[in-house]
């Protein structure tokens, strides 16, 4: 397959899965794993992640202008500090971890346990609380607590940053419209800083061994497919729970188990 085939699929894949709760990591991840796809390093993994930054900055357009425009307004800056904590956290553990050298085998197994495990919480808090969820606005515990949601993602290969922030905001009270809202917005300076400290560290370790046009025309691809993606999620959330995405992640998740053992 060319080069700039394999750029545009998983530029695709990257932009459909990056804030759906599904699991983007894992969506790139296996086909490369099973050979459908020509395996592509970390660096290009991740450094595609921050093209569907867009999508959130051109879906959540009052919120973003707020932000930037009405900093000074004690409601911005509440909001801003929380998500400044939030990336903190996930930030500072994820340094870290990377210190530390702890990571998982990068292999079907681990993302398939992960999908499967994810979608049954999934529609097992959807039962459980649903409908009946009644906080409109991020709490302090909730933004903290989403903070260390982002860093067990990090960890954990298939477990969806959104997926994972998503469901702690639920457990803990949050409606589905402000917890995809915060959670896509933590992901824009997260997104962003996984990305440049992967060509940081590749750059000094002079290890770079990067097609620089392939990598940017997968990161177009996925900031276009992200848009559409997210603009689609937000349109389905307002009449739908998130039960389907819990369903076809114990599918996805069974049926790469089956491939494994098969």
């Amino acid at each position: 397959m060319p080069d700039w085939l394999t750029s545009i699929l998983l530029g695709v894949i990257e932009g459909i899965t990056e804030f759906l709760p599904v699991s983007s990591t894992g969506h790139l991840l296996v086909p490369q794993q099973l050979g459908w796809l020509e395996k592509q390093t970390d660096l290009f993994n991740i450094a595609i992640q921050s093209g569907a930054v867009i999508a959130v900055l051109f879906n959540f357009t009052d919120r973003v202008k707020q932000l930037t425009l009405r900093w000074r307004e004690p409601e911005a800056r509440d909001y801003l500090a929380k998500l400044l904590v939030a990336f903190v956290i996930t930030g500072v553990g994820g340094l870290l971890i990377d210190k530390l050298g702890f990571e998982l085998p990068e292999n079907v197994l681990p993302v398939a346990v992960a999908l499967l495990v994810g979608g049954m919480l999934f529609v097992v808090v959807e039962k459980m609380i649903g409908d009946r969820a009644s906080l409109a606005k991020v709490t302090w515990t909730i933004a903290i607590a989403v903070g260390f949601g982002q860093l067990l993602a990090a960890v954990f290969p298939g477990t969806s940053r959104s997926g994972a922030t998503i469901l702690i905001a639920l457990l803990m009270g949050l409606k589905r419209m402000p917890a995809i809202e915060f959670t896509f917005l933590l992901g824009v300076p997260t997104l962003l800083a996984a990305g440049a400290y992967k060509v940081f560290k590749a750059i000094r370790a002079e290890s770079v061994t990067e097609d620089w046009g392939q990598l940017a025309l997968a990161t177009a691809v996925s900031a276009v497919t992200a848009f559409v993606s997210v603009r689609w999620l937000l349109r389905y959330i307002e009449t739908h729970t998130f039960v389907a995405f819990g369903w076809y992640r114990i599918a996805l998740g069974l049926a790469l188990l089956f491939a494994v053992n098969s």
